[in-house]
């Protein structure tokens, strides 16, 4: 938990995409894991698709989405969200981790079937 505050795991974010849209999945994906009968991992980042976008005199990438992949170890289940990191998106129902994997090329979690 505390590493989530360190500044390597920070990424430009657009402001109200932030305080409502992102919030509300890290919202949900908390209560999920109190409620949860055992360990779950949640991982979260980047992805950058299409033009690179940068921001500041470091010309730091700014992701055109942001993902959270969420996995329950005592059901075998695992979600994830892939969110465009705009004003403008929405929550959706969260995709399975066999689409996470198509969309981003990413087998984060290993030995988990990919159906």
């Amino acid at each position: 938990m505390a590493q989530s505050f360190a500044l390597s795991n920070m990424v430009p974010q657009d402001p109200f995409n932030n305080r409502k849209t992102w919030a509300k999945i890290e919202s949900d994906v908390r209560k999920f894991a109190r409620r949860a009968q055992g360990n779950v991992y949640v991982f979260s980042g980047p992805v950058f698709r299409g033009e690179q976008r940068t921001i500041g005199p470091n010309r730091v990438w700014v992701p055109s989405h942001l993902f959270k992949l969420v996995y329950d170890e005592a059901s075998g289940r695992s979600w994830a969200y892939v969110l465009a990191n705009t004003a403008e998106a929405r929550v959706e129902a969260p995709i399975s981790y066999a689409s996470f994997v198509r969309e981003t090329g990413w087998q984060l979690l290993p030995g988990a079937p990919i159906r």
